[in-house]
């Protein structure tokens, strides 16, 4: 499924977060959102999963405007994983991953083969199924992080929604998740803050700053040194990568950053 975003504006607080924002997903790729703190990734991801309306601009999903959907069409198309994710569900993993389920099933109905079916599926897509059983409450960050990525999954989406889905992961869990991103061949909208991460997974690279799209393409093309310094305000090198080719980027620790001021396309 395609993701367009065009010239979209969200206002949040009288100002406006995102100004006049064009990108695209193509069906199946994954896509990247890097950008400072602030830029307005997340405002962006919430945008395409309907918690917020923009004040101009629309999301198509294959051509259809999100915004105009039912809340139950919108969420057989897209799942997510927000920053903001509960941690106090009284509930089995299993249980929670199950909510992932509730767009395909009837009012009052209980759960189908296929629904038991893509809940174990996704359990062990993500290395959960030992724990299925155990108090959601009780997980630690990363294992609670990997139980609603399950969740996502089990929702079936034709695209997928993640805002920062590596915080709380350690560095097999890491690879492990973006292995499964690329494993999985869904339409995919994913922030990070990692830029080596991001070049390693993400098909195309979509650059934010002060609410503005500043550059998008493939990582190669993205990843200068030159923007690493205008946009991120550090000295950094980029290289290829020994093992795959793919940019990497080494920063320079030694340097004091530059400034924090307005970014200039």
């Amino acid at each position: 499924m395609k993701v367009e975003i065009e010239d979209l504006r969200v206002t949040l607080g009288g100002r406006d977060v995102l100004a006049g924002v064009h990108l695209l997903a193509r069906d199946g790729e994954i896509a990247g959102l890097v950008g400072p703190n602030g830029s307005g990734k997340s405002t962006l991801l919430r945008t395409v999963y309907r918690h917020l309306r923009p004040a101009a601009g629309r999301v198509l999903l294959d051509g259809e405007d999100v915004s105009l959907m039912s809340a139950a069409r919108a969420a057989r198309r897209v799942a997510a994983l927000p920053q903001e994710r509960g941690s106090d569900f009284h509930l089995t993993v299993r249980e929670v991953v199950a909510m992932g389920r509730t767009p395909h099933q009837r009012p009052l109905a209980g759960d189908s083969t296929a629904d038991i079916a893509a809940v174990d599926e996704a359990l062990t897509a993500v290395g959960m199924a030992t724990a299925a059983e155990r108090d959601f409450a009780t997980l630690s960050g990363g294992e609670r992080q990997r139980a609603l990525l399950a969740r996502a999954f089990a929702q079936e989406p034709r695209v997928l929604v993640l805002d920062e889905p590596t915080n709380h992961l350690d560095v097999r869990h890491q690879v492990e998740l973006l292995t499964l991103l690329r494993a999985h061949r869904r339409t995919t909208l994913v922030a990070l803050h990692d830029l080596n991460a991001a070049a390693s997974v993400c098909d195309r690279l979509h650059v934010l700053g002060d609410g503005r799209l500043l550059a998008s393409g493939p990582p190669a093309e993205v990843l200068t040194a030159e923007l690493l310094e205008r946009v991120f305000g550090v000295h950094a090198a980029v290289t290829k990568h020994p093992l795959n080719g793919d940019p990497l980027i080494a920063f320079d620790h030694r340097r004091v950053p530059t400034p924090e001021k307005e970014i200039l396309p």
